[in-house]
């Protein structure tokens, strides 16, 4: 591997599991940039033999760039497993996602990996998420008066994202996002499920239970691999 690969413990171990013949869903962001060109390197040298794809536009250039086999995901069912980064995580297993506005392929890509993995470093890590990162929330700008009326009935209040033309971001998919600072208190499972049921809504940063494993990168070098239980192991508890 490459000099700058080697040093990426980080992304080489987010993707020591691939192998060949797997689907690998790309997230989008710097921190998956990681492992997307921990990925090619090792599909390089090893000659896997593997179908990818990326959560945004950026991604899936990124990686055809680097030689990966970018496919189309309205040919998948299924991936095997997703390699991403996050905004913030907690040690029950919650992230916050959406600084990069992909939370939409990016929430669907998580809904059909076998596996998911994030990959964040120790000062994204905190107790409870929301406390670091605001929430973004995808939404239409059909109905975008009455969509933010209905997210303030919640108790949420948001500011529509601009770009550093101070014109307002458009995801990949033509959505705006709305940022909302949380006050650290609020149900996070209530508010997502709240979230979903509006119309406008098209996606949200919370993914309370996306997360199968999130690896941490600590000051010192040390990478610290937090599972979700599985049901074989929670059978029978109590």
């Amino acid at each position: 591997m490459s000099d700058q690969t080697q040093t990426d413990a980080l992304a080489i171990k987010a993707i020591e599991e691939i192998q060949s013949g797997m689907t690998v869903g790309l997230g989008a962001g710097r921190t998956a940039a990681r492992g997307i060109r921990a990925l090619a390197e090792k599909v390089r040298l090893a000659g896997l033999d593997i179908k990818c794809v990326g959560a945004s536009d950026s991604s899936d250039a990124l990686g055809r760039e680097l030689g990966l086999n970018i496919v189309d995901f309205a040919t998948m069912e299924t991936l095997d497993v997703l390699i991403d980064g996050a905004d913030e995580a907690d040690r029950e297993l919650r992230i916050m996602k959406g600084s990069r506005g992909a939370i939409t392929r990016e929430r669907m890509l998580a809904w059909a990996s076998k596996h998911t993995v994030y990959m964040v470093t120790s000062d994204k890590v905190s107790e409870r998420i929301g406390t670091k990162s605001t929430l973004a929330v995808a939404v239409m700008y059909f109905g975008l008066a009455s969509t933010r009326a209905e997210i303030r009935r919640l108790g949420l209040n948001g500011v529509v994202r601009r770009d550093l033309n101070n014109e307002p971001f458009l995801t990949d998919n033509g959505n705006l996002i709305l940022d909302i600072t949380l006050k650290g208190d609020e149900p996070l499972d209530d508010i997502a499920s709240q979230l979903n049921d509006i119309p406008g809504v098209i996606a949200h940063g919370l993914f309370t239970r996306e997360a199968d494993t999130i690896m941490i990168e600590h000051d010192n070098g040390e990478i610290e691999v937090v599972e979700r239980p599985s049901t074989e192991d929670t059978a029978g508890a109590g």
